[in-house]
């Protein structure tokens, strides 16, 4: 029996690693995600839709929480950071909504 579970651990510890690495571009890219979709939505949120600030915020962090959510209204762009990373996001023009910032 005992056997029997060290070899069932062992198929699992080693079925768990290969995913990882299988995944591991994925597993990288996450923590971008976070800030890079509250700065996006955030931005259309206030700046295409029109709504008001306190509105988009909520809207943006019902989801998952930020570290921070900083709007400049003089150029229409918005920074989030979560996860340790911070993106940022800008409106484009009239008509091309918001869009993320290198």
């Amino acid at each position: 029996m005992k056997r029997w579970l060290r070899f069932a651990a062992l198929l699992l510890v080693g079925g768990a690693g290969l995913w990882v690495w299988s995944a591991r571009q994925a597993l990288h890219d996450f923590p971008d995600i976070l800030p890079a979709y509250s700065a996006k939505e955030y931005c259309s949120c206030r700046f295409v839709m029109g709504f008001d600030a306190a509105y988009c915020r909520r809207y943006v962090e019902q989801y998952l929480p930020l570290a921070s959510l900083e709007e400049d209204t003089a150029r229409q762009s918005v920074s989030a950071q979560g996860l340790g990373r911070r993106q940022q996001a800008a409106v484009q023009g009239a008509g091309e909504g918001c869009r993320l910032l290198p």
